[in-house]
């Protein structure tokens, strides 16, 4: 923290802090003294355990307790421009990202915290639905080429603040801001995480402020899952790459929209857009080879053509990156089962559901497939139970998972649910869509469906 900081908590806060000296700062011509906060991780009181479950996050958030936790809550938008909520959401999710590259914290995801947005909720409150001990609240006020940007970290058990912020500074620095703000968070968190450990000198992703927000928003779009959403983000990706050819996380974000898109079948002609999502990746990886999300996404095209050794090299590179990314963690589950290390994929699925207590059913759905390649049938079935709306998909497993239980009666009912979603359902097409390195789990999920009556 800067010695600001420090003469504001210096007080308030029951810690040794430690003098680092002067440090250059990026954007700042002068050097700036920095303080350490040394704080041990304050104890769990005996009516957090007694109210169960939820007072430690919707998955029992067990890796919260072994590193210093963290969520950080939407920032704010304060000003009058409804349109700059996507400044704000994205500002928000580029700190939650830089904060997840630590391995040494545990951050819950945005999909988790962001369910918050909009709701008058108290700290204490958010960090016993998520199982954290500290939360970061914040807002954020654009006006022209200025921006005002106010954060705060708070003691989650207690409700204190342990520390705050305000910068006022023009809208170019905005990338300077997101470096002391992570950097403040992380040196003031127990258990001293190195906030020297940020790779302070990294080029600065973009110097043109209006693509950066065309991110911003595209982002914020494509989260939301839907056709419309999605094309409006396409749109505002390319103008990102118009406005800088070189922005490499914006064509890796191009590609996760057009992936989104071949996934849903919004496009029409699957093969072209494949081959578009390819080669915008490659151009983003020719950028910037240290962009998590450009490895996440060139590991998931991977295992959709078989190519199991890119796809785990690519994936490895992304977990590297950023070790507390959800969608990067069950992606590392989802290859291990691919890659016939099914409970692996069992733990490392299970983390990614603690890093985002409220994570999509997809979660479950390959939760529910490492099971099943892993034998544990029951525990398959349980899975799959919790995604709301089944298809036909999911109901084949269930169809399989009790054929190998022998239990006939619900194979049949499974199988005729799988057949009324889905008159042409056929096993052959549906193993065609497999991702199985080895040949003896492709037979062994062929065989199950079959057992379970479905057409070949």
């Amino acid at each position: 923290m800067t010695s600001s900081v420090y003469d504001q908590v210096r007080k308030k806060v029951d810690c040794a802090f430690e003098d680092m000296g002067e440090h250059q700062v990026k954007n700042i011509a002068e050097p700036i003294h920095v303080y350490t906060i040394l704080c041990a991780v304050p104890a769990r009181h005996e009516d957090d355990e007694a109210a169960g479950p939820k007072a430690q996050g919707a998955n029992g958030a067990k890796a919260a307790a072994d590193k210093p936790s963290i969520a950080v809550l939407p920032f704010v938008n304060m000003s009058a421009d409804p349109e700059q909520e996507f400044f704000a959401d994205g500002l928000t999710e580029d700190i939650l990202t830089q904060l997840s590259r630590f391995k040494d914290l545990f951050v819950i995801s945005r999909n988790s915290t962001f369910t918050y947005k909009g709701r008058a909720v108290k700290a204490q409150e958010v960090a016993r639905d998520l199982g954290v001990g500290y939360v970061v609240e914040g807002s954020v006020r654009k006006a022209g080429e200025r921006v005002r940007v106010t954060v705060q970290l708070i003691d989650g058990a207690h409700g204190r603040h342990v520390w705050a912020e305000r910068y006022d500074r023009n809208l170019e620095d905005i990338f300077a801001i997101q470096d002391e703000i992570t950097a403040a968070i992380t040196a003031t968190l127990p258990g001293r995480v190195e906030a020297d450990s940020h790779d302070r000198a990294r080029n600065t992703p973009t110097d043109n402020m209006a693509a950066y927000e065309c991110v911003l928003a595209g982002k914020v779009l494509h989260h939301r899952s839907k056709q419309k959403d999605n094309a409006r983000a396409q749109e505002l990706l390319e103008r990102a790459i118009e406005l800088d050819p070189g922005y490499a996380h914006a064509r890796a974000w191009r590609a996760c929209v057009l992936g989104q898109s071949w996934t849903y079948g919004w496009d029409g002609d699957p093969e072209a857009t494949m081959h578009e999502i390819t080669n915008e990746l490659e151009r983003a990886l020719a950028l910037d080879e240290n962009d998590p999300d450009i490895h996440r996404i060139l590991a998931a095209v991977n295992i959709t053509q078989d190519n199991h050794d890119q796809a785990l090299m690519h994936q490895k590179k992304a977990l590297h990156l950023n070790p507390n990314y959800d969608l990067i963690v069950v992606q590392h589950g989802e290859l291990m089962t691919w890659l016939s290390r099914p409970d692996e994929g069992v733990e490392w699925i299970k983390k990614a559901m603690q890093l985002n207590p409220y994570h999509p059913p997809r979660f479950w759905s390959h939760l529910g497939r490492a099971y099943f390649i892993g034998h544990h049938y029951e525990d398959a079935i349980e899975a799959i139970k919790q995604i709301g709306k089944p298809d036909q998909m999911h109901h084949s497993f269930l169809a399989a998972c009790c054929a190998y239980l022998d239990d006939d009666t619900q194979a049949a009912a499974h199988t005729k649910k799988v057949l009324d979603i889905d008159p042409g359902f056929s096993v052959d097409a549906q193993m065609a869509t497999q991702h199985y390195l080895k040949d003896a789990d492709h037979a062994h999920h062929r065989d199950g469906l079959l057992k379970a009556g479905l057409p070949d």
